[in-house]
Formats: C-alpha cells, sequence, structure tokens
C-alpha cells in the first residue's frame, strides 16, 4: 500500500524535527565495502556509522580519564 502524501509530510516534519543531517564523503570504492561491512553485522549504513560514532566518543571519553 503506498503511502500518502499526509504520511510523507508527517514523516518530513518528524524528522526535521527530531534528527539533524551530516555529510561525509569517502573515497570511490569505500561506500560499498562499508555497506557490505554494515550487512555483515546486520545493520544499515547509517546505524553502522552511528555505531562507529558513538563508539569511538565512548572510546575518546574513556581514554581521556587516563591521562
Amino acid at each position: 500500500m503506498p503511502t500518502t502524501k499526509a504520511q510523507q509530510r508527517a514523516t518530513a516534519k518528524y524528522r526535521k524535527d527530531n534528527y539533524d543531517q551530516l555529510k561525509i564523503e569517502v573515497r570511490k570504492g569505500k561506500k560499498e565495502l562499508l555497506q557490505a561491512h554494515a550487512a555483515e553485522m546486520g545493520e544499515s549504513l547509517n546505524g553502522f556509522v552511528n555505531r562507529a560514532i558513538d563508539e569511538a566518543v565512548n572510546r575518546d571519553k574513556n581514554d581521556a580519564a587516563y591521562v
């Protein structure tokens, strides 16, 4: 069943109100490698990138505690 225009507007408003967007650039071919890795891990590329960022931030915070 296709989504209605009202559903599309509601989804767009929700995303605008609740999410920020980042644009990243990677070398040609790397996107496919990242997508394949994410799929192997059972997650989307977006989910993988968010998890990688969260892990790096947590690691950096923990490393800073020992300095």
